[in-house]
Formats: C-alpha cells, structure tokens, sequence
C-alpha cells in the first residue's frame, strides 16, 4: 500500500510499524509527526492507549471496532464511539474512554449481530485449542477466539482507508 501512495504522490511522508502497538512501548513511536492514525488494533488498552495519544497530540484518529464473528461488511458504518450500538468492542471502549474525559473518537462498526461459532468441540478445539493442558475441553474454561470472513476486515480497511483520505483532503 505504501509503494502504491508513493506512486500517486512521490512527496507524501509516509510511516508505516510492522508491530503490535501496545501501551508499554507506546513511546516508541514520534506521534508528534503524524497526520492521522489508523487504529485497526486488537486488544482494548492499545486500542486506548493509541486513543489518548491521538488526543494528546491532537492528532485525527479513526477507530475500528468488532469485525469477527461478522458476515456482512454492508453494514458497517462511521460514527461516533458514543453512538454505536450491539457492537461489544464498542461498548467497553465507551465505558473505558468515558472514564478517561474521552469525549468523542470516530469509528467504523457494525451493528450486525455477531455470529455464534459451532459449538462441536472436534471443530472448534481440534486446532489450536486454548484449554488447559491434560484438561477435558469445557465451555467454561474455552475461550473463543472470533473468528472472520476475508471479505469483512478487507471492508473495514477500505472504509477507514476512504475516511482518513477525505479527512486529510478536506483540511
């Protein structure tokens, strides 16, 4: 993607990390030089670790919530974090920026309602099975992991992609 844009516009400054942002090397990154951040992180307290230095700096951020579990990337949709509704991931990072003075923070989610995976333990735990070892695989110990189409997180990027375009043209 990046070789692409620098196609279109040789003079674009453009960073991209191959990493996991977590909050412990969140000073790892120059945040003061960014345009814009995209969050398509996974877990909750990078997501708002990467929230709160987008406000620190005053730096845009669009945020994307749950894809996993999902089938119809119709329905996803920008707004503001305190307008989402049925997402899960939505509605812990209100709580959670709620706590924090958050006051706004634009995301893409869906108000979908997730699928349920099959619950056939010789599907759903013969690969990667996260029970205890030596430990009869039980519902209440097995934490499912969602699951996603190739076509819904695809999705998800091109509508942040298309977001952080306008918002960086209309400046």
């Amino acid at each position: 993607m990046k070789e692409r844009m620098l196609k279109i516009n040789p003079k674009v400054n453009i960073q991209t990390h191959q990493c996991f942002f977590l909050p412990e090397n969140a000073t790892d990154f120059a945040f003061e030089d960014y345009d814009y951040i995209i969050d398509a992180v996974d877990t909750v307290s990078a997501k708002i670790e990467l929230v709160l230095k987008a406000q620190e700096h005053n730096i845009p951020i669009i945020s994307s919530m749950g894809a996993g579990n999902k089938v119809d990337p119709t329905q996803f949709k920008i707004t503001d974090i305190y307008k989402t509704k049925v997402c899960p991931l939505a509605k812990v990072m209100r709580k959670e920026l709620k706590k924090r003075h958050v006051k706004k923070l634009k995301v893409v989610y869906s108000e979908e309602k997730s699928i349920r995976p099959i619950d056939d333990l010789s599907i759903s735990c013969r690969i990667h099975c996260i029970c205890p070892p030596d430990t009869k695989p039980k519902c209440t110990i097995r934490r499912d992991i969602p699951g996603s189409n190739a076509f819904v997180p695809s999705t998800v990027g091109l509508i942040i992609a298309s977001e952080a375009i306008k918002d960086l043209t209309s400046k």
